[in-house]
């Protein structure tokens, strides 16, 4: 079975005022049926920029499932944090690129194209699904 893996963009973009943001990433849910996996740090990313408890409730709802030990994975998480410095990678995005590589059927789902930029297993893109108007590839 593909992981379903939730950035914090898709997870904030599910309450966003751009409606059509927010429908794209309500359809995706609907199409891909919960649960999504995620990191801590992209539900907190989320809460900072939606109300935290429609964050707190979506988990509990068990629409979101936290499947990522920042402490297990710390190695990794810094290498690609060394590796995209230039390019100004947040600890959320390092996350979820570290989620990919350990779920290697998986899709991200997000509104950030720097997931066109990223690679995991050092060289490989990210399958990615992002809302059709955001102008990056897009894998269904």
């Amino acid at each position: 079975m593909t992981a379903r893996i939730a950035d914090a963009g898709f997870i904030i973009a599910l309450n966003s005022p751009a409606v059509t943001e927010r429908n794209w990433a309500r359809a995706v849910l609907q199409r891909w049926n919960a649960p999504f996996i995620t990191c801590e740090g992209a539900l907190i990313e989320a809460a900072h920029f939606c109300a935290p408890a429609l964050i707190a409730r979506l988990v509990d709802e068990g629409d979101f499932v936290v499947s990522f030990d920042l402490a297990e994975q710390i190695g990794p998480v810094r290498a690609l944090l060394e590796k995209y410095g230039d390019q100004e990678m947040d600890l959320t995005d390092a996350c979820i690129v570290r989620m990919s590589e350990l779920f290697p059927d998986c899709k991200v789902f997000s509104v950030d194209g720097d997931f066109n930029i990223y690679r995991r297993f050092r060289d490989q893109p990210i399958p990615t699904v992002f809302p059709p108007d955001l102008g990056a590839s897009s894998v269904s």
